[in-house]
């Protein structure tokens, strides 16, 4: 059985040897970085399953690094773990393609939890076999009169394909994997956009109505808002 790969960029040296340490404790393999430029190279030889990133790194910082990482991988889990917390920050980090975001002072246990909630949203545990057949499996999702491929975001209409960006693929992805049943707001907030706050809240309405204008070709496919609620993504 094989130990989940994390790629972990932190250049604090404390900090990153106590993080370092206690992810080893809990059972993972980790590849600890110091600078951002370096981690580039890495991926010729190392593929993670997830990555936990620091912002303020030398020579390349974690934003850029994030978008270098999203353009090879567009699927891999990105946790950034940063002191930089206010609100521009959060928006710049998930535009860049990060999937979750911890503030700076944490626990050891948050950011573990926050691990293997990524891992197991994106379909990876401990056992990677029965993982690589749940997500060929999921490779091609039949909507309609449309395709949707998950692990590229891409989606096809009667007419042409169009690519989601990553908050609008994991937003799909999100609404389709429930089936029939409803999908809560906030459960959709806290694992697409990272917390459930006002501003985020009125993106998910915007990206809402995105999905919705997508899928104007098949009338016999709604995205239904149950108030108080969430969504309810239906094939008639």
């Amino acid at each position: 059985m094989n130990k989940t790969k994390i790629l972990y960029v932190e250049d604090e040296p404390n900090l990153g040897q106590i993080v370092y340490d206690s992810l080893i404790l809990k059972g993972f393999y980790i590849i600890w970085e110091t600078d951002g430029a370096q981690v580039m190279s890495k991926f010729h030889d190392f593929t993670p399953d997830i990555c936990v990133l620091d912002i303020m790194l030398p020579n390349v910082d974690g934003y850029q690094l994030c978008e270098h990482i999203r353009s090879k991988f567009p699927t891999l889990p990105i946790i950034f773990l940063t002191a930089k917390t206010e609100t521009p920050d959060l928006v710049k980090g998930f535009e860049a393609g990060g999937t979750d975001y911890i503030r700076k002072p944490f626990s050891i246990e948050e950011l573990a939890i926050r691990i293997d909630n990524q891992l197991k949203l994106h379909g990876i545990g401990e056992n990677k076999e029965t993982a690589k057949e749940q997500k060929i499996e999921h490779d091609e999702i039949k909507l309609g009169t449309y395709t949707y491929f998950p692990k590229r975001y891409e989606l096809i209409t009667p007419s042409k394909t169009i690519n989601l960006s990553n908050r609008e693929g994991e937003l799909l992805k999100k609404l389709t994997e429930m089936g029939s049943k409803v999908v809560e707001r906030k459960d959709i907030l806290m694992q697409v956009w990272g917390d459930d706050s006002f501003f985020n809240s009125r993106n998910l309405d915007v990206y809402i109505k995105k999905l919705r204008n997508y899928f104007a070709e098949d009338d016999h496919i709604e995205i239904q808002t149950l108030r108080g609620r969430g969504y309810l993504f239906l094939v008639k």
